[in-house]
C-alpha cells in the first residue's frame, strides 16, 4: 500500500503542494505570529511555498495577514527569508 503524502495549499500561489515544500506560519491564542518549523504548534496556521518570489508577493498583497486575520511583523518575513535562503 502506498503511503499518502499530505498536501496543503499555499495561501499566496494557491498551489496544492506536499507539506515538506511549504512553511507554516501560525498565530497562537495570544495573537503572537511565528514560523512553525515543527508544523504542530497550536493556533491558526497558513502555509507559504518556500520561494522568494512567493514571499515577495505575500508581502505586497498581505496574503499571510489576510489568512491569519492579523498584522504580520516584519521579523516573521525576515525569518521566512532566512529559511528559504538556507534551504538552497
Amino acid at each position: 500500500m502506498v503511503k499518502k503524502i499530505p498536501l496543503r495549499k499555499c495561501v499566496v500561489s494557491q498551489e496544492r503542494l506536499p507539506k515538506k515544500e511549504l512553511l507554516r506560519v501560525v498565530k497562537n491564542n495570544e495573537g503572537v505570529v511565528f514560523v512553525d518549523l515543527s508544523s504542530k504548534a497550536n493556533g491558526r496556521g497558513a502555509y507559504i511555498k518556500k520561494s522568494m518570489d512567493v514571499l515577495n508577493i505575500a508581502r505586497q498583497k498581505n496574503s499571510l495577514g489576510r489568512a491569519l486575520e492579523c498584522e504580520i511583523p516584519e521579523s516573521v518575513y525576515e525569518q521566512i527569508k532566512q529559511i528559504i535562503l538556507n534551504d538552497k
